[in-house]
């Protein structure tokens, strides 16, 4: 959530921001309700002082002996417009915070402009394309089972089998020391969130359509992101605490809403996969450095794995809608010729902590935390991306990368 005071110091100034985004800021609407919620704010003020020294002149009248009748009848009346006024009031405060929760961040001054992803930006290219290999990963790997996973769920789904899932748990394991050897540390959240959490992360209540919903308050996670950073909604972190750092293995879920008929073969666009997710509080005078750092966690999960990818700036319009700065990760796949998103690292500002109510405690003064997170890495992706660059068709095998070799136990998988 944005800053509701920098709207009423600078609205033109927001609205110039968040058109770079593509989108337009309701400003007659804001000033609308904001004019209404300052008289019905100040109409209540004033209630209350009346009632007050009304409610001191009956108690000294009582006290004296008089009559208090016609005292009575007016704080009465003044209770009534009063109850009328707070009622307004809270509606017009009410509309005010639904208008806010559907304003996106503003974006950091250095992300490059840009209308969509035609506009983003590579900022490198990292390692040598060698593979020669065309086929799929469902044409190499049997063990990727897509037909059965319909049978037992439906579409968007998989089961892997025997070494498959085996490499599948082989790279969580890897990718969790990683992030332990950074200094993050583990955690074991739940698969499900409130809707107080996903309102702190702002997954709602605008993209309540991309959730599973379990029951009225709990939806399935979509990603780690949102229990991770929610275990510090309402807390006060000391700064000598910071930055804090965590991380987590989870499944995640996702509805796909919109993106029927789009990557409907494989892996790489699933209601249920598996990632892992590290999450930053930090202060805000570090964040962006912080979040270059976290980019370097998720890319030494590729260097070490010896596989192709590059890192994207991405352009205003193009944002998540927490986000203020995002790089992405593409990790290349050879059966489709180009290079697809693996991770997203962004950073979220206050946006996050504001919703969320994180803070930072230095001596006796507080002040909202900044939040950042990516993916180091959605596992499934990862998998896609080893089985097709480092498939042999003359061996049919599959080569194990040396920095994978021990928590697989062999070299290579023997198709």
């Amino acid at each position: 959530m944005i800053d509701i005071k920098q709207l009423r110091e600078d609205i033109e100034g927001v609205a110039k921001a968040l058109d770079t985004r593509g989108f337009e800021l309701d400003v007659e609407l804001f000033v609308d309700l904001d004019d209404k919620r300052k008289l019905l704010q100040v109409d209540t003020e004033h209630l209350q002082s009346q009632r007050k020294n009304l409610s001191n002149d009956f108690g000294k009248l009582k006290s004296q002996g008089g009559d208090t009748a016609d005292l009575k009848l007016h704080i009465d009346s003044i209770n009534s417009e009063l109850k009328v006024k707070d009622e307004a009031l809270q509606l017009v405060q009410n509309q005010l915070n639904d208008f806010l929760y559907t304003i996106p961040n503003i974006p950091n001054k250095n992300v490059p402009l840009g209308k969509n992803e035609l506009d983003n930006k590579v900022v490198e290219i990292s390692g040598d394309i060698i593979s020669t290999n065309e086929l799929d990963h469902l044409e190499i790997a049997s063990d990727i089972d897509i037909e059965l996973a319909s049978k037992l769920a439906g579409s968007r789904f998989v089961v892997l089998k025997g070494d498959m899932a085996k490499l599948q748990r082989a790279l969580i394991s890897f990718m969790l020391d990683i992030a332990i050897k950074n200094g993050y540390k583990e955690h074991y959240v739940p698969f499900m969130a409130n809707v107080d959490s996903l309102t702190g992360t702002g997954q709602l209540p605008k993209f309540e359509e991309d959730l599973f919903k379990a029951s009225d308050n709990l939806y399935l996670i979509p990603t780690a992101e949102v229990p991770l950073t929610n275990m510090f909604r309402d807390v006060v972190v000391s700064d000598k605490d910071i930055p804090v750092k965590v991380t987590s293995h989870t499944p995640c879920f996702r509805s796909e809403a919109g993106s029927y008929g789009r990557d409907t073969k494989g892996l790489i666009r699933q209601h249920q996969f598996e990632k892992i997710e590290l999450v930053q509080v930090v202060d805000s005078e570090t964040s962006l450095d912080a979040l270059e750092g976290l980019l370097n966690n998720a890319r030494e999960i590729l260097d070490l794995l010896d596989l192709p990818y590059q890192v994207i700036e991405l352009c205003t319009g193009d944002l998540g809608f927490s986000a203020s700065k995002t790089y992405d990760i593409e990790v290349w796949m050879p059966s489709q010729n180009k290079y697809r998103e693996i991770s997203s690292c962004s950073n979220f500002s206050d946006f996050q902590a504001r919703r969320a109510n994180i803070k930072i405690q230095t001596g006796t003064s507080k002040k909202l935390a900044h939040t950042i997170n990516g993916s180091a890495l959605a596992v499934g992706r990862t998998l896609i991306a080893l089985v097709e660059n480092n498939f042999n068709s003359e061996t049919n095998s599959i080569k194990i990368p040396d920095s994978l070799k021990a928590y697989f136990g062999a070299d290579s998988i023997r198709l």
